[in-house]
């Protein structure tokens, strides 16, 4: 066993082994591995069946690396659902030991698919085409046993991650089984039964779901029998076989209700489909409208718990396991019931059980790596905090320099607001370092990295590796020439899958409440960062109110700050969308001075441009944009659906994400301010 993780059998004679796994993968490459023209990995049937399964990856002899759904008993493909394009040119797929996954071309250049981002020296990496479809790179931390033991894999980049969308064959059940659906995920793609329906099998889910009634008979009117169960975005695109437009709801309802072949009708935007079984290629996927699931009236997915006693104060208690405890003793003899008795007892007064268990520390490897800093070596670092490179609603940012080898440039935060709350609370040090140790456990390509920090009386302060290109704001409108179409694309796609880390791939959800430009910065090579994520909860910032009255900044703050709402993620998204027109249109949400009443501000003019065809006066006619007018279209829809008044008509940033990449159709978006127009 080598310890690049190649299982050899060497040869006494020979340079050249005799036989070596790496020839030979499963489901799974390691750094420094690479598969040649004609290799294949195949993915296990489950995450504890290591049989081959439903997916595979292949590079192909014609030089095409294409991921294909298989048909598990002959391994004929159904369908593709994602490759590199590259026939004709492809030479080998190459896991090289910095962490990159690449194919490598004829021509010496090379199409990237996946990439860790990380140091090869603190992380292991595995490359695995997973049970669900999807091919993720992994990183596991290389640090002691101890801290070890609480580690993970963790999944850092992935190929076809929105496989419940992009996969739907014209044969076979989909990415899920029959009269399933699929539901998107971080860590893996779920698949579920509809209301009314239960898995043939709960281990092998993949083989589908089965009704839990009996269907409805044709050959008398049954349809007084059945209900239909609404269910949101979710669609099973391939099993139509009758279509109506235009059409209302109640009336889409009622077809299918008389219908005995219908199982599940679909309303969207005034059409209604009819579909029977077995339904294929079921998803959730936003803007799909509404399932309806023809259920028996008799039939019921749930059980009713049973019911609670009232204890001493009147309150009722859970009586479950009361009733197992009664079972228990009714069923034994006497003797056992003393010694059960006496462990019951035993349990319920014991001091030792009293006694608060304190929580076991998580030893993050990136928690440990986070440096804590004197307030004196960072006053160093920065000559006295002598350049200023901006200021924020959080502190003033200062440019600096570590004294190591290799010298590091660093930016530094000081948050002077945190001087005031922390002489008032005992625990206000131990809090700080809680919260900052939760921003340094985020990794992400498009997160800006958290260095260290310092805790020192009254100073606290952030350190930050240094975004050499600045922010987007002076990117955008800095006043020299306009950035490239294609630079400014790369940017909205880079900040969609930095937000959708932090809102649903992150231990704890973080939601940023301040994006704009200003806070997305740019590396070396134009990758957008995040900047400043985290900090409204680590400074403890009232999440209705600060000095200015609205978290957030003029232009780009949510409507429901405005109003008796509860702040989500979506305040995210609303900010994302307006800053995504600015990306679009390459200028500022707000412009009075521009005398153009009518353009001044953003998000009303692209409504009316999107509504009226006028894409040209939104880019101000600018051809390289308009050379590439179907995704300006798409990427003008998802601005337009992200700055909805309505929080719930807002997608999740993973959708956003997808909806970007062409990846998840994009609806026609109703009028922003409808909301408001509705409750007036």
């Amino acid at each position: 066993m080598l310890d690049n993780g190649n299982f050899v059998l060497a040869t006494a004679n020979s340079s050249n082994n005799a036989w070596e796994s790496f020839s030979f993968p499963t489901d799974t490459i390691l750094p420094s591995q690479e598969l040649g023209l004609g290799s294949a990995l195949f993915a296990h049937t489950t995450q504890t069946n290591y049989s081959s399964g439903r997916f595979t990856l292949r590079v192909q002899t014609d030089g095409n690396l294409v991921l294909y759904y298989i048909d598990q008993i002959t391994k004929n493909n159904y369908g593709d659902y994602w490759a590199s394009n590259t026939v004709g040119s492809g030479v080998k797929l190459v896991f090289d030991v910095s962490g990159s996954v690449y194919f490598a071309l004829q021509n010496n250049t090379v199409f990237n698919v996946t990439e860790s981002g990380v140091s090869a020296k603190d992380y292991y990496q595995r490359v695995k085409l997973d049970p669900d479809g999807v091919f993720r790179q992994y990183i596991y931390p290389k640090t002691n046993m101890s801290t070890r033991n609480n580690a993970s894999w963790s999944p850092v980049d992935s190929v076809a991650s929105d496989i419940c969308t992009a996969l739907t064959p014209d044969l076979g059940s989909g990415v899920c089984g029959f009269n399933s659906y699929c539901k998107p995920d971080t860590s893996q793609n779920t698949c579920e039964c509809p209301k009314g329906y239960s898995f043939f099998d709960e281990d092998l889910k993949y083989k589908g779901c089965k009704p839990d009634f009996t269907a409805q008979s044709c050959d008398v009117d049954e349809s007084r029998m059945y209900r239909l169960e609404e269910m949101q975005d979710t669609d099973w695109p391939k099993a139509d076989y009758e279509q109506y437009n235009p059409i209302d709801e109640d009336r889409c309802r009622s077809l299918c209700l008389e219908d005995c072949f219908c199982a599940v009708a679909i309303f969207r935007q005034g059409s209604c489909w009819k579909k029977k079984l077995p339904l294929s290629n079921g998803r959730v996927q936003f803007g799909r409208g509404k399932a309806f699931i023809k259920v028996s009236i008799g039939n019921s997915t749930t059980s009713p718990p049973p019911p609670l006693l009232p204890d001493s104060n009147g309150r009722h208690k859970d009586r479950r396991p009361l009733v197992i405890v009664g079972s228990l003793l009714l069923g034994s003899s006497a003797f056992l019931n003393i010694i059960f008795i006496s462990a019951i007892l035993t349990f319920f007064f014991c001091p030792y059980n009293k006694i608060e268990r304190m929580p076991q520390r998580d030893m993050n490897i990136l928690e440990v790596n986070l440096q804590s800093f004197s307030y004196k070596e960072l006053e160093e670092a920065t000559d006295k905090f002598k350049e200023e490179l901006g200021r924020g609603a959080f502190g003033i940012v200062y440019k600096g320099i570590l004294n190591s080898s290799p010298a590091i440039h660093v930016a530094v935060k000081k948050l002077d607001k945190m001087a005031e709350g922390a002489e008032r609370f005992e625990n206000e040090v131990k809090e700080f370092e809680n919260e900052v140790k939760t921003i340094g456990r985020t990794h992400h390509k498009n997160l800006v990295r958290l260095i260290g920090y310092c805790n020192e009386g009254s100073n606290r302060l952030l350190v930050y590796e240094l975004m050499c290109n600045g922010s987007l704001m002076g990117f955008l409108f800095g006043g020299g020439s306009k950035p490239e179409w294609h630079q400014r694309l790369k940017i909205a796609f880079g900040i969609a899958r930095g937000l959708t880390y932090l809102h649903e791939e992150c231990r704890s959800q973080i939601i940023h409440c301040d994006i704009k430009p200003h806070n997305i910065l740019l590396d070396d090579a134009f990758e957008a960062k995040i900047s400043d994520f985290g900090l409204a909860k680590l400074l403890k910032t009232d999440q209705t109110r600060t000095t200015t009255g609205i978290r957030g900044t003029k232009g780009y703050v949510a409507p429901e700050w405005f109003k008796n709402m509860a702040i989500t993620a979506k305040v995210d998204v609303y900010s994302f969308g307006v800053m995504l027109l600015e990306i679009i249109c390459c200028r500022k949400n707000v412009e009075l001075e521009m005398g153009n009443e009518e353009a001044a501000i953003l998000t009303d003019w692209a409504y009316d441009c999107y509504r009226e065809g006028r894409l040209d006066a939104l880019v101000n006619s600018d051809e390289e944009v308009m050379s590439d007018t179907p995704r300006l279209e798409r990427f003008l829809k998802v601005a337009l659906w992200c700055i909805q008044e309505d929080p719930s008509l807002r997608p999740p940033m993973k959708k956003v994400s997808q909806m970007l990449e062409g990846a998840v159709e994009v609806a026609v978006p109703p009028d922003p301010s409808s909301f408001i127009s509705s409750i007036n």
